[in-house]
């Protein structure tokens, strides 16, 4: 019994045999592996029609929502995204920040600039402390002073007919316009009288107020307009007036006054035979010295020199070079145009000036 039993649990293969059973079940595992294979290349195969189907779709609903719009939609889209960057409404941002963060923005730079302003406020009031506002703290650099003349004249040039009124009135009205301020009465309410030939020094705290001397029109005689309402060009003898600027603190050297001369610049020296000078001393006395601002020297009239034209070479222009002369005034600086005045011309007689 125990070997029938056993042979039916083991029973016995030739041994050839068993090598076969072996190479079968290889042969079944390889065609099982390419069964699979096939069918992932058959899925491979249906996937891509389906993709490409796909692709045609999102095609198709791209020119469906884009039908909508209008045609060259490139600058449609760049104005949305503008119109996003400006303002984002699913972000709630503004130029790609949020509110947070402008506001953050906003602080920083509004403690930045009051920093930065409030710096500059405390130099500038530190500044101020130093400087005064009645008299100013450096005057080395400063130049000597320029003239101005009157009338008034265009390019520096004298042009009028005696015989036509119309081309020398304007002159006149310019002269009487200026010397309004001069006129006697106003100087004698406002001004004091000082003694001539000596400085008018007034001592007393920088931001009291300053007298000042009077300069009367009638000083200037036959050009002050009260005897001749014309200043002489009516008669082809005109009067040019000269004013020295003001300079604060400026006294003239050695205590001598400064003087007005004046000579042909180019051409016969003798073209000119006759100029009167009112005041006689053609110069600027210095009682009007020192200046000391218009904050505290309210009622200050600087002083003049008339130089009347009686006698000058008749039917061409005559360039007449007037000059400044004293200490430390310098004249010959040839492109100062502060320095020149003009030139002037009568079609009957010639009379110039250019200082």
């Amino acid at each position: 019994m125990r070997q029938q039993l056993r042979s039916r649990r083991a029973p016995t293969f030739p041994h050839g045999y068993r090598y076969r059973l072996d190479d079968q079940d290889e042969v079944n595992q390889n065609y099982l592996a390419d069964e699979e294979e096939e069918a992932e290349e058959e899925a491979r195969v249906m996937r891509v029609p389906n993709l490409e189907e796909e692709e045609k779709e999102e095609e198709q609903k791209e020119e469906e929502e884009g039908q909508g719009q209008p045609t060259g939609n490139t600058w449609w889209q760049k104005l949305q995204l503008m119109n996003e960057y400006l303002w984002d409404p699913e972000q709630r941002m503004s130029l790609a920040r949020t509110g947070q963060s402008w506001s953050l923005i906003l602080v920083i730079y509004f403690f930045f600039y009051a920093s930065l302003a409030a710096v500059i406020t405390v130099c500038m009031y530190t500044l101020f402390l130093t400087i005064s506002a009645y008299m100013p703290t450096f005057t080395e650099r400063v130049k000597p002073a320029g003239v101005m003349i009157r009338p008034f004249a265009h390019s520096l040039n004298f042009n009028f007919n005696v015989s036509e009124p119309d081309t020398w009135q304007h002159y006149v009205i310019s002269l009487n316009g200026f010397l309004q301020g001069y006129n006697d009465s106003l100087q004698e309410e406002m001004n004091v009288d000082c003694p001539p030939g000596q400085y008018f020094i007034q001592d007393g705290n920088e931001d009291e107020d300053k007298k000042a001397c009077q300069f009367k029109r009638s000083f200037l005689k036959n050009c002050s307009g009260l005897e001749d309402p014309t200043f002489g060009y009516s008669t082809g003898q005109p009067c040019i007036l000269l004013k020295m600027n003001r300079i604060v603190g400026f006294r003239p050297e050695l205590g001598d006054p400064v003087k007005v001369s004046c000579k042909v610049q180019r051409g016969d020296e003798n073209d000119i035979r006759s100029i009167h000078y009112y005041p006689e001393s053609a110069s600027f006395d210095l009682r009007y010295y020192p200046y000391y601002g218009k904050l505290t020297h309210v009622n200050y009239t600087s002083p003049l020199v008339a130089m009347h034209f009686t006698d000058v070479v008749k039917n061409q222009a005559v360039p007449v070079q007037c000059q400044l002369k004293g200490k430390g005034i310098i004249n010959d600086v040839i492109n100062d145009h502060f320095v020149a005045a003009g030139t002037l011309h009568d079609a009957e007689e010639a009379r110039a000036s250019r200082m």
